[in-house]
């Protein structure tokens, strides 16, 4: 093999490498600030007098306002933080993804608190812990895909 033969294939494997990787830019930013929105949220009051973490670990709530919270931590915290760590395309597209299905679970964990249940009797309201969290994933969603859909098609 000569040496251009090896220069090229060197080359390649650089660019390779290069088109897996992401680049968050200023994003990066209102990132990390949604995220430390989402674990200040965590103990603010979510649903009643119930803060996040007890709603994360089960403690109190319905299947809604919990299921969200797997997402808003799963996803929204430590998907983020990991996805910026090594920076990787398609771990931002999982992101992305991810925090779609949680933003449109949030929204419902909201509904969900505020509608009648089958005894007739108002819900007990969201407290202002989800509706943090809830505008902090849909920020995260909204930043997770612009740079997952910032590489180009060819690569």
């Amino acid at each position: 093999m000569s040496d251009e033969e090896f220069l090229r294939k060197e080359i390649d494997a650089v660019e390779q490498q290069a088109a897996r990787r992401i680049d968050p830019g200023t994003g990066a930013l209102t990132i990390s600030i949604a995220v430390l929105a989402l674990l200040v949220s965590l103990i603010l009051p979510w649903v009643g007098d119930d803060t996040g973490l007890n709603v994360l670990l089960g403690e109190s709530a319905g299947l809604v306002p919990r299921l969200f919270s797997f997402f808003a931590f799963g996803i929204g915290v430590l998907g983020s933080g990991v996805t910026l760590a090594v920076r990787r395309w398609g771990l931002a597209w999982v992101c992305s993804l991810g925090l779609f299905a949680g933003s449109v679970t949030g929204v419902l964990s909201i509904w969900t608190q505020q509608t009648t249940t089958s005894n007739k009797t108002i819900g007990p309201g969201p407290g202002i812990g989800l509706i943090i969290a809830v505008i902090a994933v849909i920020v995260l969603l909204v930043k997770w895909v612009r740079i997952a859909a910032s590489r180009p098609p060819q690569l």
